[in-house]
């Protein structure tokens, strides 16, 4: 049976949608990264990045949500775009986006808005994480204005993909943040109504993860705090 490393963040939220939606079975095991588990040896073995999500199917290994879902589309023929170049080209483009900008602007206007210290004396940075992460949700919006899914006109991977990250707009953006992106909200409400996405978001419930980000957590997820590069 797959195995599938997971902890509560959105990156492995999306595998998980995959997952279900497609009915792999799977084991879920946990990594809780507020503890640290990511960084033990055994778990370096199969990602030496010391990230979720990570799957092991068989004698294969793939890490990083997007490469995840792409092989898993393509092991399984499922929830990818009529073959032909052309959306093909839209499907690698929109996922290396996600992957690429979505993803990390997020992320980090996360961290700054949230998690940073002395994050009060940080404007430039939250500034600029949140300009960008809005642009960038500003980016599927506008596409989302023209059409119903983010490739052609059905439901793939790159939509599942979007939905790991744009769900949590809020905490990247704030409160008030999804006035500004009324397509891709309809999109999101969508995915996040199917069966599949409510079992996918509620897979950390199964696991008492940590929720505390004490000071063992700043120093286990946030390691240049202990350790300077210059």
């Amino acid at each position: 049976m797959l195995k599938f490393y997971y902890s509560a963040a959105p990156n492995p939220t999306k595998v998980a949608l995959f997952l279900e939606e497609a009915g792999i079975p799977y084991e879920a095991v946990p990594v809780d990264t507020r503890k640290g588990e990511q960084h033990n040896p055994e778990f370096l073995k199969i990602n030496p990045n010391a990230k979720v999500p990570v799957i092991v199917d068989g004698d294969v290994t793939v890490f990083d949500s997007n490469a995840i879902l792409l092989y898993l589309a393509e092991k399984t023929g499922k929830f990818l775009p009529a073959k032909s170049d052309k959306l093909r080209g839209e499907l690698l483009s929109w996922l290396m986006f996600v992957a690429s900008g979505v993803g990390p602007y997020s992320g980090q206007s996360v961290h700054f808005r949230n998690y940073a210290p002395d994050k009060d004396k940080l404007e430039y940075a939250v500034n600029r994480y949140a300009y960008e992460a809005q642009r960038h949700y500003g980016i599927l919006d506008a596409r989302l204005a023209n059409q119903k899914y983010m490739v052609g006109d059905t439901y793939t991977i790159v939509d599942m993909d979007v939905w790991g990250w744009a769900r949590l707009i809020p905490v990247a953006l704030g409160e008030s943040a999804w006035v500004k992106f009324p397509n891709l909200k309809r999109l999101i409400d969508e995915i996040s109504a199917r069966p599949a996405a409510r079992i996918a978001a509620a897979l950390k419930d199964r696991h008492a993860f940590k929720t505390e980000m004490d000071d063992e957590a700043r120093k286990v997820m946030f390691r240049h705090l202990n350790e300077k590069v210059a």
